[in-house]
C-alpha cells in the first residue's frame, strides 16, 4: 500500500513537472536563462532534455521491469535539480519563477524550493527500498 502511494505520488509529480515545461518549452527555456548557468545557445536543448527525462522517467516508474532504475534516475534528478537550485540561491539570483512547473505554474525561488527536491529525491529512494524488499520477499 504504500509502495503504491510512493509510487503514484512520484509519478504525478513527474508528469506534472513534465507536462508543464512541455507545453511551452521556448517559456521554460527562457526561465533557465535566468539561472545564468548555461549558454544561450544550449537553453532548448536543455529544457527539452529536462522535460523528456522527466516524462521518460514517469513512464519508468510504472513499469515493474524498470521500476529500480527509474528511481535511482529520479532521486539523481531530483538531487541535481536540488543542487543547481541552492547554487542559485547561494549566488544571490532572484527568480520570480523558479521552473519546476515551467511558465504555466510560476513560482519565485525561495529558500524552501530545493526542499521540494530532496522530499521527491526521498520519496525515490523509499521506493527503491520498498521495490528491493518486495523482490527479496
Amino acid at each position: 500500500m504504500i509502495r503504491r502511494v510512493i509510487l503514484g505520488l512520484l509519478v504525478l509529480v513527474l508528469l506534472a513537472t513534465g507536462i508543464g515545461k512541455a507545453l511551452d518549452l521556448p517559456g521554460f527555456a527562457r526561465v533557465l536563462t535566468e539561472y545564468r548557468l548555461w549558454p544561450e545557445w544550449a537553453l532548448p536543448i536543455i529544457a527539452l532534455g529536462l522535460t523528456v527525462t522527466e516524462l521518460a522517467l514517469a513512464a519508468l516508474l510504472l513499469h515493474p521491469a524498470t521500476r529500480r532504475a527509474a528511481a535511482m534516475g529520479t532521486a539523481a534528478f531530483a538531487l541535481t535539480g536540488a543542487m543547481v537550485l541552492w547554487l542559485t540561491l547561494a549566488r544571490g539570483i532572484a527568480l520570480t519563477n523558479c521552473g519546476c512547473f515551467g511558465v504555466l505554474l510560476a513560482r519565485p525561488l525561495t529558500p524552501l524550493t530545493p526542499f521540494e527536491d530532496l522530499f521527491l529525491a526521498g520519496l525515490a529512494l523509499l521506493l527503491l527500498v520498498r521495490v528491493r524488499r518486495r523482490r527479496a520477499a
